[in-house]
């Protein structure tokens, strides 16, 4: 298993905020259910490898008050931030790409106690819904959590003006998948890819639920919290970025409303064949948008990666070419209470 986050309000297995944290018999404290279930699966320490019981579980009452007391000062701020008040960012991004920009960031709010942040700035976009509203759906294990909105009063409201919206997320230790799989030798093996693939719809499907669409899902939107290269179960991946409105859009439907539930659906298959791809583009041959366009218009298909077994293909496939008619609604579970 991959190093442990350091922050102490965050289980190490889940890699979210804690809400019932207990101490295990290895000294480290995780979420009751998450360690419950590791013990029952694995019955060793996912840190330590000593063995664990569920009988040695105890509650952590100094943690859980933590974390009540992180979560009010979030009510407290109604989920909205002042850069260089509540948290500052360096000058330079971490991650700049397709008009977002990625900062490391810090609790500057006294007594805080936070985990580890980023502030991601996203050009040319707005926020359709109050910031309570974005904190309130990203409480899923495979959505990035948002703490809520940063304004920039240094600058006059430039984030305003210039029509882009800075978002306060959880820190994601190894990067986006697009990153990950620029940085590996070879694409991971395919049950490794399986898993995030399933990640990744569980929460496309949780958005669709929720009438939410993503409007951009990539592999640069996904985010990676653990990498094991050797253990499939052990990856967790969360995707960012979703529910705002852009101005610049593709439109693969030939519609001026092009954001749905289908295109996300297409955009699913396309990740899935970015990944494959080890975070390649497709068409990325042709410089001529339009004729890119023209492409996904009349249902042409992006070639099979050479590592792609024939039934992933085959979904890959399914998501590209069906009609928007042909893709039927989502029926998850609501969004989780908080």
């Amino acid at each position: 298993m991959a190093s442990p986050p350091q922050d102490s309000l965050v289980c190490p297995i889940t890699y979210e905020i804690f809400r019932n944290p207990v101490v295990a018999e290895d000294g480290h404290t995780y979420e009751n259910e998450a360690i419950v279930d590791w013990i029952n699966k694995d019955g060793t320490s996912p840190i330590t490898r000593e063995r664990l019981t569920v009988d040695g579980l105890r509650p952590n009452y100094t943690v859980k008050k933590l974390v009540d007391e992180f979560e009010k000062s979030l009510k407290n701020k109604k989920y909205r931030f002042q850069l260089g008040v509540d948290v500052k960012k360096p000058r330079k991004a971490m991650f700049r790409s397709f008009g977002k920009s990625i900062f490391e960031a810090e609790w500057l709010i006294k007594d805080n106690n936070g985990p580890k942040i980023v502030l991601m700035k996203i050009d040319g976009a707005r926020a359709k819904k109050e910031a309570s509203f974005y904190v309130d759906l990203s409480r899923h294990p495979h959505v990035v959590r948002t703490f809520g909105f940063v304004d920039d009063n240094s600058q006059g409201n430039i984030s305003k003006s210039t029509n882009s919206v800075m978002l306060l997320q959880e820190y994601a230790p190894e990067g986006s998948l697009y990153e990950l799989l620029q940085e590996l030798d070879i694409v991971p093996n395919e049950q490794i890819l399986l898993q995030m693939f399933i990640q990744t719809t569980d929460a496309m499907v949780f958005l669709a639920y929720n009438d939410i669409i993503h409007g951009d899902l990539a592999c640069r939107n996904i985010l990676v919290f653990r990498f094991d290269e050797r253990d499939p179960r052990r990856n967790l991946v969360k995707i960012t970025d979703f529910g705002l409105s852009r101005q610049k859009i593709l439109n693969n439907n030939g519609n001026s409303n092009p954001y749905t539930e289908k295109s996300d659906a297409y955009s699913m298959g396309i990740t899935m064949w970015e990944a494959y791809s080890k975070g390649a583009v497709p068409w990325a041959e042709i410089d001529n948008d339009e004729e890119v366009r023209r492409k996904v218009v009349n249902g042409e298909i992006v070639s099979q990666p050479p590592n792609c077994k024939d039934e992933k293909w085959k979904i890959i496939t399914l998501l590209e070419g069906r009609t928007a008619a042909s893709i039927p609604a989502a029926t998850p579970p609501p969004i989780p209470d908080s």
